[in-house]
């Protein structure tokens, strides 16, 4: 039973008309249409307006059609062909036993082996469970046997057909006999093959030489690229920090013995390839230790330094209200000497109570402190800034006693120069009230400088006269009288020095008293070129023997040579 009994008759038979058949023609039933095998080649005339040719069905047994202005290629002629790398394989669908289609085929496009190992399916990211899979099972001993057998023979045979290729006496006998094969040509004619219709061809495998030479030279095949690596599954792309950044950077690695350039290159750079950012760095527990006993020891000198200044503060308090308590002890006594109370030659404590002196003492607040007029306290104030003024010059005194003479000699001129208030009080100190530019005159009304010719080149005469003249050079370059009440310094030799002749320096054992008084800075003489005079002396005696042979000469006249004409 065919399918066609199961399906329902149709209602009205259809009809197709031909596309290129004529109205008068009769309609083809729909099933006779569909048997009937379809028309092949180009409409006739007259029917072929929107005709295209495409395929080789188109042109049907003629060439190109030349009314059709389009590119045509008739039988395939002048097309052409995709050949080599230009070659487009489209692959075919493939589906696997689910009925997916394989997309991965693509990969394996050009392996006609099928040999690579091609991980392209989410299974092959997940474990095998190698238990369960057959395909991975142990052979059994009676597979081993047969595979080991076939194994062997494979290989004698292979061992053998190279020792019997290597020995020459061994001949390659003929394997196969003649074959023989009925040929029959497409074309009967009586001119060919001189009328007979077929023949029969013995084909017999020509003989061998074994010591021809190869042919042929075998070319290895490169060898075609390995299976893909299976992929790896990385965690989703996140942004670099720059810590990370920093960890990716190769430094360069700089010699330590060489450098050629001479660059200057910074102790950073040089040791940045040396490894020491990879080492773990360990710190011993022993600086931690150091740290905190430094600290316990600060901490503790602290307290101390407190504590000490706590008790200097509270002994230099109870000594100031024992001065107070004596300053008021005194001043009531004075006003009670005053007020005729008492004698003079009393006790100073006659008219203080001894409960209220002893209260005083231990650091109470009293009630004397009311009775205080401004007048003891005017007083107080007087005292205590006397008492500071004596305090200062003792010091002063001290630091004076440890200086050394000249040391001490500085600081009293110092203090003499600065200190003019004495020469105020007495009127002596007149400021300067001169309004005129503090100009020197006399320079004004010269005639030499620069306009006059300021000099020769070779010539030292830049210093025509000098700086300090008179009473002016004796008081720079002569020592000051020094004064008898200066401590530290020996006046009376300084004295007897200057008395003596201006302080002349002293001289050498036979030498003239050439020394003067000097009154100004030191002057240098010229270098004399020759100071003991040898040259001088040479020329004299040089001029001297001259002379004697001329006077010799003047006196034997026998001496003379005879004269040569």
């Amino acid at each position: 039973m065919s399918l066609s009994s199961f399906l329902p008759k149709p209602r009205s038979a259809g009809t197709i008309k031909s596309k290129w058949a004529s109205d008068d023609e009769d309609d083809v039933p729909v099933t006779k249409q569909v048997a009937a095998p379809a028309r092949k080649g180009p409409p006739p005339y007259g029917q072929r307006q929107g005709f295209t040719p495409r395929t080789a069905e188109d042109f049907g047994d003629g060439g190109a059609f030349p009314e059709i202005a389009l590119v045509q290629y008739p039988l395939d002629m002048g097309r052409k062909r995709n050949t080599g790398a230009q070659r487009i394989e489209t692959l075919p669908l493939q589906t696997d036993g689910d009925g997916n289609i394989r997309y991965d085929r693509i990969l394996r496009q050009g392996d006609k082996t099928d040999n690579k190992i091609v991980h392209s399916q989410f299974k092959d990211l997940s474990e095998k469970d190698i238990k369960d899979d057959e395909s991975l099972e142990r052979p059994d001993e009676e597979l081993i046997k047969a595979t080991a057998e076939k194994t062997r023979k494979a290989l004698e045979k292979l061992v053998d057909g190279k020792i019997k290729s290597a020995q020459p006496k061994q001949v390659t006998q003929q394997k196969n006999g003649p074959t023989y094969v009925k040929y029959t040509p497409a074309s009967q004619n009586a001119s060919q093959n001189s009328g007979a219709g077929s023949r029969i061809i013995r084909m017999v495998e020509a003989p061998i030489d074994p010591m021809e030479p190869p042919r042929f030279k075998h070319k290895k095949v490169p060898r075609p690229p390995p299976s893909p690596p299976a992929p790896v599954m990385h965690s989703p792309p996140r942004k670099v920090t720059v810590e990370e950044q920093k960890s990716w950077v190769i430094p360069p690695c700089i010699s330590n013995w060489k450098n050629a350039k001479g660059y200057t290159i910074p102790l950073d750079k040089r040791l940045a390839a040396d490894g020491r950012g990879l080492q773990e760095l360990s710190i011993n527990d022993n600086f931690a230790k150091l740290s905190e006993a430094l600290f316990i020891a600060d901490r503790h000198a602290r307290d101390e330094v407190k504590i000490r200044s706590d008790m200097q503060g509270k002994l230099a308090a109870k000594e100031k209200r024992e001065k107070e308590e004596k300053l008021r002890m005194l001043a009531q006594r004075a006003r009670e000497e005053r007020a005729g109370l008492v004698s003079g030659g009393a006790a100073p404590a006659s008219g203080v109570h001894p409960d209220r002196a002893a209260a005083m003492n231990d650091g109470e607040a009293s009630d004397s402190d009311d009775s205080v007029d401004e007048e003891d306290k005017q007083q107080l104030r007087e005292r205590e800034e006397l008492r500071r003024e004596r305090q200062k010059e003792r010091e002063r005194e001290v630091r004076m006693s440890h200086m050394g003479a000249d040391t001490k000699a500085r600081v009293l001129s110092k203090s003499n120069d600065r200190d003019i208030s004495e020469k105020i009080a007495l009127g002596l100190a007149q400021p300067s009230t001169s309004k005129e530019s503090m100009f020197d005159q006399r320079l004004f009304n010269q005639s030499q400088g620069l306009g006059s010719g300021f000099g020769a080149d070779d010539s030292y005469d830049l210093y025509d006269k000098p700086l300090f003249q008179g009473s002016t050079a004796n008081a720079i370059y002569r020592p000051k009288r020094a004064e008898e009440n200066t401590t530290g310094v020996a006046t009376e030799k300084l004295e007897r020095m200057l008395g003596e002749g201006g302080g002349r320096h002293r001289g050498f054992q036979g030498a003239g008293d050439a020394g003067a008084v000097r009154d100004g800075p030191v002057q240098f003489e010229r270098e004399q070129t020759d100071v003991f005079g040898i040259d001088e002396f040479m020329s004299t005696a040089k001029r001297g023997r001259v002379d004697k042979d001329k006077d010799k000469e003047d006196t034997d006249p026998k001496g003379k040579r005879p004269r040569r004409d």
